[in-house]
Protein backbone atom coordinates (compact mmCIF):
# COMPACT_ATOMS: atom_id res chain seq x y z
CA UNK A 1 0.00 0.00 0.00
CA UNK A 2 1.40 3.59 -0.83
CA UNK A 3 2.20 5.54 1.77
CA UNK A 4 -0.65 8.29 1.38
CA UNK A 5 -3.18 5.65 1.36
CA UNK A 6 -2.08 4.71 4.83
CA UNK A 7 -2.59 8.54 5.71
CA UNK A 8 -6.45 8.42 3.51
CA UNK A 9 -5.48 9.99 0.69
CA UNK A 10 -6.34 8.74 -2.53
CA UNK A 11 -3.25 10.51 -4.52
CA UNK A 12 0.03 11.03 -4.02
CA UNK A 13 -0.37 15.28 -2.73
CA UNK A 14 3.39 16.84 -3.27
CA UNK A 15 4.25 15.07 -6.59
CA UNK A 16 6.87 17.00 -8.06
CA UNK A 17 4.96 16.31 -11.84
CA UNK A 18 3.13 19.47 -13.18
CA UNK A 19 -0.65 17.76 -12.72
CA UNK A 20 -2.58 21.47 -13.20
CA UNK A 21 -5.35 19.43 -10.59
CA UNK A 22 -2.48 20.42 -7.71
CA UNK A 23 -1.94 23.68 -9.03
CA UNK A 24 -2.51 26.04 -5.98
CA UNK A 25 -2.97 29.37 -7.38
CA UNK A 26 -0.68 32.42 -5.26
CA UNK A 27 -1.93 35.84 -5.87
CA UNK A 28 0.20 36.57 -7.75
CA UNK A 29 -0.12 32.86 -9.81
CA UNK A 30 -3.41 34.41 -10.40
CA UNK A 31 -2.60 37.72 -11.76
CA UNK A 32 -0.45 35.32 -14.45
CA UNK A 33 -2.81 34.02 -15.33
CA UNK A 34 -5.33 36.51 -15.90
CA UNK A 35 -2.82 38.87 -17.32
CA UNK A 36 -2.08 35.82 -19.84
CA UNK A 37 -5.83 35.43 -20.87
CA UNK A 38 -6.35 38.94 -21.23
CA UNK A 39 -4.00 39.13 -23.77
CA UNK A 40 -4.19 36.05 -26.10
CA UNK A 41 -8.08 37.32 -26.10
CA UNK A 42 -6.57 40.75 -27.43
CA UNK A 43 -4.03 39.09 -29.53
CA UNK A 44 -1.85 41.28 -28.34
CA UNK A 45 1.34 38.94 -29.77
CA UNK A 46 4.68 38.80 -26.89
CA UNK A 47 3.81 37.65 -23.87
CA UNK A 48 6.94 36.71 -20.92
CA UNK A 49 6.51 35.44 -17.58
CA UNK A 50 9.93 35.25 -15.50
CA UNK A 51 10.32 33.30 -12.34
CA UNK A 52 13.17 31.14 -10.51
CA UNK A 53 13.98 27.59 -10.63
CA UNK A 54 11.01 26.46 -8.60
CA UNK A 55 8.44 28.69 -8.83
CA UNK A 56 5.54 27.17 -10.43
CA UNK A 57 6.29 28.21 -14.33
CA UNK A 58 6.00 25.34 -15.75
CA UNK A 59 2.93 23.93 -13.97
CA UNK A 60 1.20 27.24 -14.98
CA UNK A 61 1.82 26.21 -18.27
CA UNK A 62 -0.36 23.04 -18.04
CA UNK A 63 -3.13 25.29 -16.05
CA UNK A 64 -3.33 27.68 -18.84
CA UNK A 65 -3.73 24.67 -21.46
CA UNK A 66 -6.32 22.49 -19.30
CA UNK A 67 -8.52 26.24 -19.82
CA UNK A 68 -7.94 26.50 -23.21
CA UNK A 69 -8.15 23.08 -24.72
CA UNK A 70 -11.69 22.93 -25.25
CA UNK A 71 -11.88 26.59 -26.98
CA UNK A 72 -12.66 25.70 -30.19
CA UNK A 73 -11.49 28.89 -31.10
CA UNK A 74 -7.86 28.73 -29.81
CA UNK A 75 -5.33 26.26 -31.28
CA UNK A 76 -2.72 25.66 -28.53
CA UNK A 77 0.24 24.54 -28.94
CA UNK A 78 3.61 23.97 -26.53
CA UNK A 79 7.03 23.50 -26.93
CA UNK A 80 8.76 22.25 -23.49
CA UNK A 81 12.30 21.96 -24.13
CA UNK A 82 13.41 25.05 -26.91
CA UNK A 83 17.16 23.04 -27.40
CA UNK A 84 17.44 23.92 -31.09
CA UNK A 85 21.33 24.16 -32.31
CA UNK A 86 20.25 25.37 -36.05
CA UNK A 87 17.80 27.96 -37.65
CA UNK A 88 16.20 24.80 -39.52
CA UNK A 89 15.92 22.59 -36.59
CA UNK A 90 14.14 24.84 -34.95
CA UNK A 91 11.68 26.33 -37.99
CA UNK A 92 11.24 22.23 -38.28
CA UNK A 93 10.18 21.96 -34.96
CA UNK A 94 7.71 24.35 -35.34
CA UNK A 95 6.65 22.82 -38.39
CA UNK A 96 5.86 19.39 -36.51
CA UNK A 97 4.23 21.32 -33.51
CA UNK A 98 1.87 23.09 -35.94
CA UNK A 99 1.22 20.05 -37.48
CA UNK A 100 2.06 21.26 -41.01
CA UNK A 101 2.31 19.50 -43.61
CA UNK A 102 5.80 19.63 -45.26
CA UNK A 103 8.46 17.40 -47.54
CA UNK A 104 11.26 17.73 -45.08
CA UNK A 105 13.47 16.14 -47.95
CA UNK A 106 12.98 18.98 -50.68
CA UNK A 107 12.40 21.53 -48.22
CA UNK A 108 14.55 24.33 -46.86
CA UNK A 109 14.84 27.61 -44.69
CA UNK A 110 12.71 29.64 -46.64
CA UNK A 111 9.95 26.96 -47.37
CA UNK A 112 9.61 26.68 -44.01
CA UNK A 113 9.18 30.27 -43.12
CA UNK A 114 6.40 30.32 -46.25
CA UNK A 115 4.96 27.33 -44.44
CA UNK A 116 4.48 29.01 -40.91
CA UNK A 117 3.47 32.47 -42.52
CA UNK A 118 0.61 30.60 -44.88
CA UNK A 119 -0.37 28.23 -41.44
CA UNK A 120 -0.41 31.62 -39.32
CA UNK A 121 -2.77 33.56 -42.28
CA UNK A 122 -4.77 30.49 -42.57
CA UNK A 123 -5.83 29.47 -38.93
CA UNK A 124 -5.73 33.40 -37.89
CA UNK A 125 -7.33 35.31 -40.75
CA UNK A 126 -9.24 32.91 -42.83
CA UNK A 127 -10.19 30.46 -40.42
CA UNK A 128 -10.67 33.08 -37.05
CA UNK A 129 -8.86 31.34 -34.47
CA UNK A 130 -6.26 32.39 -32.39
CA UNK A 131 -2.94 30.24 -32.55
CA UNK A 132 -1.09 29.98 -29.03
CA UNK A 133 2.55 29.06 -28.81
CA UNK A 134 3.81 28.79 -25.25
CA UNK A 135 7.58 27.87 -24.79
CA UNK A 136 8.43 26.85 -21.53
CA UNK A 137 12.42 26.93 -20.43
CA UNK A 138 12.47 29.76 -23.04
CA UNK A 139 15.99 30.48 -21.59
CA UNK A 140 16.93 27.65 -23.35
CA UNK A 141 16.20 29.31 -26.96
CA UNK A 142 19.45 30.51 -28.57
CA UNK A 143 19.58 33.77 -30.73
CA UNK A 144 19.67 32.71 -33.64
CA UNK A 145 15.23 30.99 -32.30
CA UNK A 146 14.39 33.97 -30.77
CA UNK A 147 14.94 35.84 -34.33
CA UNK A 148 12.59 33.73 -35.88
CA UNK A 149 9.94 34.23 -33.01
CA UNK A 150 10.41 37.86 -33.58
CA UNK A 151 9.65 37.80 -37.34
CA UNK A 152 7.29 35.42 -36.77
CA UNK A 153 5.66 38.08 -34.67
CA UNK A 154 5.67 40.81 -37.68
CA UNK A 155 2.73 38.58 -39.11
CA UNK A 156 -0.37 41.02 -37.99
CA UNK A 157 -3.20 42.00 -39.23
CA UNK A 158 -4.75 45.92 -38.62
CA UNK A 159 -6.30 45.03 -35.57
CA UNK A 160 -4.43 41.59 -34.35
CA UNK A 161 -0.72 39.64 -34.13
CA UNK A 162 -1.32 36.25 -35.49
CA UNK A 163 0.80 34.13 -33.68
CA UNK A 164 -0.26 34.78 -29.37
CA UNK A 165 3.39 33.82 -28.19
CA UNK A 166 3.85 33.03 -24.46
CA UNK A 167 7.05 32.53 -22.95
CA UNK A 168 8.16 31.06 -19.47
CA UNK A 169 11.72 31.59 -18.51
CA UNK A 170 14.41 31.93 -16.04
CA UNK A 171 15.14 35.61 -14.93
CA UNK A 172 18.21 35.45 -17.02
CA UNK A 173 16.21 35.39 -20.43
CA UNK A 174 15.06 38.83 -19.90
CA UNK A 175 18.50 40.84 -20.76
CA UNK A 176 19.18 38.88 -24.19
CA UNK A 177 15.87 39.65 -25.40
CA UNK A 178 16.81 43.51 -24.25
CA UNK A 179 20.12 42.99 -26.82
CA UNK A 180 17.95 42.02 -29.67
CA UNK A 181 16.93 45.04 -31.76
CA UNK A 182 12.71 45.05 -32.48
CA UNK A 183 11.95 42.25 -29.88
CA UNK A 184 11.86 44.02 -26.62
CA UNK A 185 9.41 46.34 -27.48
CA UNK A 186 7.13 43.67 -28.84
CA UNK A 187 6.43 42.43 -25.11
CA UNK A 188 2.97 43.09 -24.90
CA UNK A 189 3.23 41.53 -21.10
CA UNK A 190 5.68 40.95 -18.82
CA UNK A 191 5.29 39.75 -15.38
CA UNK A 192 7.50 38.24 -12.31
CA UNK A 193 6.02 35.35 -10.36
CA UNK A 194 7.61 35.28 -7.03
CA UNK A 195 7.97 33.01 -4.38
CA UNK A 196 4.94 32.42 -2.20
CA UNK A 197 4.98 34.12 1.81
CA UNK A 198 4.16 32.36 4.77
CA UNK A 199 0.19 32.28 4.21
CA UNK A 200 0.26 31.46 0.55
CA UNK A 201 3.04 28.15 1.85
CA UNK A 202 -0.07 27.37 4.57
CA UNK A 203 -2.71 27.12 1.61
CA UNK A 204 -0.86 25.58 -0.36
CA UNK A 205 0.00 22.50 2.06
CA UNK A 206 -3.79 22.52 3.10
CA UNK A 207 -4.87 22.78 -1.19
CA UNK A 208 -2.92 19.74 -2.16
CA UNK A 209 -3.70 17.67 0.86
CA UNK A 210 -7.59 18.54 0.16
CA UNK A 211 -7.25 17.95 -3.98
CA UNK A 212 -5.25 14.52 -2.68
CA UNK A 213 -8.50 13.15 -0.45
CA UNK A 214 -7.68 14.18 2.47
CA UNK A 215 -11.05 14.80 5.17
CA UNK A 216 -9.62 14.40 8.39
CA UNK A 217 -10.95 17.01 11.05
CA UNK A 218 -7.49 17.64 12.02
CA UNK A 219 -4.42 19.14 9.95
CA UNK A 220 -1.89 17.07 9.06
CA UNK A 221 0.99 20.15 9.74
CA UNK A 222 1.00 21.90 12.90
CA UNK A 223 1.78 25.51 12.17
CA UNK A 224 5.07 25.39 13.33
CA UNK A 225 6.24 23.04 11.48
CA UNK A 226 4.05 25.16 8.39
CA UNK A 227 6.79 27.94 9.41
CA UNK A 228 9.34 26.19 9.55
CA UNK A 229 8.60 24.54 5.59
CA UNK A 230 8.39 28.18 4.71
CA UNK A 231 11.70 29.33 6.37
CA UNK A 232 13.70 26.74 4.89
CA UNK A 233 11.91 26.91 1.50
CA UNK A 234 11.73 30.34 1.19
CA UNK A 235 8.64 29.55 -0.25
CA UNK A 236 9.33 28.12 -3.52
CA UNK A 237 6.78 25.65 -4.33
CA UNK A 238 8.92 22.86 -5.61
CA UNK A 239 10.77 23.03 -2.43
CA UNK A 240 7.88 22.94 -0.45
CA UNK A 241 6.71 19.76 -2.27
CA UNK A 242 9.58 18.01 -1.76
CA UNK A 243 10.09 18.33 2.11
CA UNK A 244 6.49 17.65 2.16
CA UNK A 245 6.74 14.79 0.68
CA UNK A 246 9.53 13.47 2.81
CA UNK A 247 7.52 14.67 5.80
CA UNK A 248 4.30 12.68 4.60
CA UNK A 249 6.47 9.70 5.20
CA UNK A 250 7.78 10.12 7.92
CA UNK A 251 4.64 10.31 9.59
CA UNK A 252 3.85 6.57 8.14
CA UNK A 253 7.28 5.49 9.04
CA UNK A 254 7.30 6.85 12.68
CA UNK A 255 3.11 6.12 13.04
CA UNK A 256 2.73 9.51 13.83
CA UNK A 257 -0.65 11.22 13.66
CA UNK A 258 0.90 14.95 12.52
CA UNK A 259 3.45 16.43 10.95
CA UNK A 260 5.04 19.16 13.43
CA UNK A 261 8.00 21.08 13.72
CA UNK A 262 10.35 18.50 14.87
CA UNK A 263 9.75 16.45 12.11
CA UNK A 264 10.66 19.12 10.02
CA UNK A 265 13.79 19.84 11.91
CA UNK A 266 14.65 16.56 11.37
CA UNK A 267 14.54 16.21 7.65
CA UNK A 268 16.06 19.44 7.16
CA UNK A 269 19.17 18.43 9.28
CA UNK A 270 18.90 15.48 7.51
CA UNK A 271 19.58 17.54 4.19
CA UNK A 272 22.15 19.82 4.70
CA UNK A 273 24.78 17.10 5.89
Amino acid sequence: MSYYKVLGLNKEPFSTSPDPNFFYQSQEHKAAITRLLIEIRLRRGLSLILGDVGTGKTTLSRKLFQMLRERRDIIFHMILDPTYDTEELFLESLIRTFQIEADRASSNILDYKELVKKYLFQKGVEEGKTVVLLIDEAQKLNNTSLEILRVLLNYETNEFKLLQLVLLSQLELLPRIREIKNLMDRISLKYMINPLDEKETKEMIEFRINQAGYNGSASLFTDDAIEHVHQYTQGYPRRISMICHNALKNLVIENKAVVDAQVIRDIISREVR
